[in-house]
């Protein structure tokens, strides 16, 4: 009999295998550099004087390399002030967050009540309210309690609950075996004990997932002090971020280094947890493993 003729290499499984795997990290690489580019631009800014920031065609790295620009910008308005602040809002509503939305998850997550399903609907439901269709009745309600021109209306909505972090949580905490509950009942726990000495320490991946998230959002926020802060010593760094652009003119060396700078806590916070994390993430959504 003729054998048949052997597969020629393009055409085996291991050569298709490695085009796809070529093809992929492109694809990876694109992305990447389109996500990278932005970042680099604002740093490349910073590093740069108004002269070349101004050229045409604008150059990719600094000739020259500015770093008094990162001494210089923060010297120009009372940013350390602002960075207190923005450090303390962030923290406050971070702390609410964590131990409110966690509370409220382990309800859902392991007590069984009448109408715990309906109103668990209820809570998601309200992740479909837009933002700004409650933004008016919410400061309408802040300014007859007297809050205007506090950190109030920036940091008691985080001890509200939020039915984002309330699912993510709760998703975690149905992966904890009830048996555990059941044995701390028994020894006489009661639901506050449980929270705070099986459930926290066993969602310690999703809290963090949680912390990061609040963080990033109080820290990130520029709509919510522009509407309730008028006091320039209360500003927080987002605020202050709008120091450097004029009607007629834009610091941008300024505004980029000290955009780098307010960018850097988000970057460590996430780099330091990032396995938790990732963790958390991949747990609370079922993709464990």
């Amino acid at each position: 009999m003729r054998s048949a003729a052997a597969p020629k290499f393009y055409e085996t499984k291991k050569f298709k295998e490695k085009v796809k795997q070529v093809i992929v990290f492109i694809v990876l690489l694109a992305g990447s550099v389109l996500v990278i580019s932005p970042l680099w631009w604002m740093i490349s800014t910073s590093l740069k004087s108004p002269a070349e920031i101004a050229q045409y065609p604008p150059t990719f790295m600094p000739k020259e390399f500015h770093f008094s620009n990162y001494v210089d910008a923060w010297k120009t308005a009372p940013f350390t002030r602002w960075a207190m602040n923005t450090f303390f809002i962030a923290f406050c509503g971070m702390a609410g967050s964590v131990i409110v939305n966690s509370l409220v998850a382990y309800a859902f997550a392991k007590i069984r009540f009448k109408g715990r399903n309906a109103l668990f609907i209820v809570v998601l439901s309200t992740m479909l309210i837009p933002g700004f269709v409650t933004m008016v009745p919410q400061y309408i309600l802040f300014s007859k309690l007297g809050w205007v021109n506090t950190y109030l209306p920036l940091i008691v909505p985080a001890f509200l609950g939020s039915a984002f972090f309330i699912f993510l949580l709760r998703q975690f905490m149905m992966t904890i075996p009830n048996e555990l509950i059941e044995a701390a009942v028994l020894d006489g726990a009661n639901h506050i004990q449980i929270w705070w000495h099986i459930m926290l320490p066993l969602t310690k991946p999703a809290l963090i997932t949680v912390a990061i998230f609040s963080f990033n959002g109080a820290w990130n926020d520029l709509l919510g002090p522009l509407l309730y802060l008028n006091d320039e010593s209360l500003y927080t760094l987002q605020i202050g971020l709008q120091t450097f652009k004029g009607t007629v003119q834009t610091q941008w060396h300024y505004l980029m280094a000290m955009s780098v700078m307010v960018l850097l806590p988000v970057v460590l916070l996430f780099f330091f947890f990032q396995k938790h994390f990732i963790e958390g993430s991949n747990i609370a959504s079922g993709t464990k493993g």
